[in-house]
């Protein structure tokens, strides 16, 4: 889905030498002697903080100089805020660069051990702001000084009905190193360190999991059975972690009230659960308008009545043929970025040319992309795996939408930067978007248009369909947990269950793909972060469409909704927009968007 699908032959390789990111704008090594100041530092901000202000917050507000004093406090919080995340996103970072190296490993241990330590001076502060009457802390924010952090009070505030006494706060605080935190290292560390035989190759999970988009069914088929054999030889081990981090988090939810088990992620999301509910049921209703007669039409190009589950991302026979190189992918994405925004396009830029982009596949490496925002005071960073495919360049488009948004947010400083991640994938997706519809414009090959709009098809419906039905085997699982463990082989079932729901009659799910649940880091880091996936590409979706329909001015309103970061809840930001997530009707409007794209494809043929 880049400028070279538009040809039938390759048009440049990767490049030997792919860029690798420049840490040293946080830290200079892992030795640096900055991170052993800025840590002891952290400790001496964090303790003195507590001395300063535990104990005296309530007294403090209701005093006349009440709001400017409490302003102190925040900008002060922030700043140890800020410092925090510098050292955790360096660890985080050169951690996800090499997870099996032993000196790394260690590292992001002790840093990520330090920090808890630390802020556990801190729990204090929220707990007794959220204790103040709502009348004192509304008085309070008259001061501008305070009111100019009024919506991270505000939401804040939203999290005190969960909120427990102080030292059960401090326990579960300080336990999650050796909880959910340890466990999640331990995912890391076993997946990166996985072997995968492809043919005479042993393969980490990474360029495995690439051959199931490639050309030749045999290699398809080779490292589909292949991961299916790796993972049921280590289902013991991942079925143990997933049972282990819904029980925690069951402990956790059920401690602080949370009635059901994706509770706590809509309010750290702000969006209320009849909103997801309304996406949900919407997606799932729309499967058999999307997913299935897409896949039922694959497998006519492919002249077979089904696929196998390996096929599922097969390239297209008509498809061109070849990878892109590095700078191709660079240039188309710069060009579709500028033509909506010169500023987009700037900023973008930065990330190639001040090296804030990590993009080899290197053994040990952390699989999949992301963008880390690290901290107000820096800059974001973006991880890829590169290789060459049409689907790499819309995943680079994707990371550097994020990282747009990122830097746009960050004069909102590090406690209102932060985007619920609802809204933390509209700019991504909307960068997919641009960089989609330019490439389709260019394409005049009937054939290949034909193979530019499958990809974005398949692609809405790796993001949407399933996503969802990622969050109904999560929402199974997190629910039959509280009744007991889960064998490797209930999982799988539970897996098979809704992956045969989203998928449909057209894909053939063989032996082995029960155990394909095991490598999706989003279960394990984020319980139930994929929502946001769905709920960002159908947003975009409805958003993409006011923007065709009356593009003037809307560049700057979109880059305006990026800047306010975590200032506004997502009906504040859409409604300038004239759009409303909270109608029903407003997702099977995104979800026509797919449709519409399938009907197309139909009608050539």
């Amino acid at each position: 889905m880049v400028k070279a699908a538009a040809k039938s032959s390759v048009r440049s390789k990767p490049s030997a030498k792919l860029p690798e990111w420049n840490l040293a704008d946080l830290y200079a090594s892992i030795s640096a002697p900055q991170i052993t100041a800025d840590l002891d530092r952290l400790d001496a901000d964090c303790a003195a903080f507590e001395d300063a202000y535990k104990g005296r917050i309530a007294d403090e507000v209701a005093r006349p100089e009440g709001g400017a004093w409490l302003a102190e406090a925040v900008k002060a919080y922030e700043a140890i805020d800020d410092l925090a995340g510098r050292l955790i996103s360096y660890a985080g970072l050169i951690h996800a660069g090499d997870t099996v190296d032993p000196a790394i490993s260690k590292f992001y241990g002790d840093v990520s051990e330090r920090i808890t330590n630390a802020s556990t001076h801190l729990l204090f502060f929220a707990l007794e702001l959220n204790r103040v009457d709502d009348a004192l802390i509304e008085k309070a924010m008259e001061t501008p000084s305070l009111g100019y952090y009024r919506p991270w009070i505000e939401d804040l505030r939203k999290d005190k009905p969960y909120q427990l006494e102080d030292r059960v706060e401090q326990l579960f605080h300080e336990k999650s190193t050796t909880s959910y935190g340890a466990f999640n290292r331990m995912f890391d560390q076993t997946i990166s360190a996985l072997r995968f035989k492809v043919g005479a190759k042993e393969l980490a999970i990474e360029p495995t999991l690439n051959f199931l988009q490639d050309r030749s069914p045999e290699k398809r088929k080779s490292a589909a059975q292949a991961l299916s054999k790796t993972f049921k030889a280590n289902e013991r081990t991942f079925a143990l972690i997933t049972n282990t981090l819904a029980k925690d988090k069951e402990i956790s939810d059920r401690w602080r009230g949370f009635e059901d088990v994706a509770d706590s992620r809509h309010l750290a999301n702000r969006v209320e659960r009849e909103v997801v509910d309304a996406l949900v049921a919407s997606v799932r209703a729309a499967y058999p308008r999307i997913s299935h007669r897409y896949y039922a039409l694959k497998a006519k190009w492919f002249k077979k009545k089904k696929l196998a589950h390996w096929d599922r991302n097969a390239p297209l026979p008509f498809a061109a043929t070849g990878t892109i190189g590095w700078n191709d992918a660079k240039s188309t994405i710069l060009k579709a970025y500028g033509d909506f925004s010169p500023e987009m396009a700037a900023i973008a830029k930065r990330f190639f040319d001040d090296r804030w982009i990590d993009a080899p596949v290197r053994p040990g490496k952390s699989p999949g992309a992301f963008s880390h925002p690290t901290t107000p005071s820096a800059h974001p960073y973006v991880l890829m795996n590169y290789q060459g495919k049409p689907r790499d360049v819309m995943t680079l488009a994707h990371e550097l939408g994020h990282g747009v948004h990122q830097v746009l947010a960050a004069k909102q400083g590090a406690l209102m930067a932060p985007t619920p991640l609802t809204l933390a994938e509209t700019a991504s997706v909307f960068g997919e978007m641009l960089t989609f519809k330019r490439l389709l414009a260019e394409t005049k090959n009937k054939k290949q248009r034909q193979a530019l709009l499958a990809g974005k098809v398949e692609d809405m419906i790796n993001t949407v369909v399933r996503q969802i039905a990622f969050y109904s085997f999560e929402r199974a699982v997190h629910t039959e947990r509280r009744n007991g463990e889960l064998t490797a082989e209930r999982l799988g079932e539970i897996w098979l269950s809704v992956q045969g729901e989203s998928l449909g009659p057209a894909i053939e799910i063989k032996p082995g793909y029960e155990a394909f649940w095991m490598y999706i880091p989003h279960f394990i880091h984020s319980p139930f972060y994929v929502y946001a996936y769905a709920f960002g590409d159908c947003l975009v979706n409805s958003l993409y469409a006011v923007y065709e329909n009356a593009n003037e001015g809307f560049a700057e309103r979109y880059l305006d909704m990026l800047s306010a970061g975590g200032t506004k809840h997502y009906s504040e930001l859409l409604a300038p927009f004239g759009l409303d997530a909270r109608n029903p009707a407003f997702w099977d409007g995104g979800l026509s968007v797919i449709e519409a794209l399938i009907n197309e494809l139909e009608a050539m043929g």
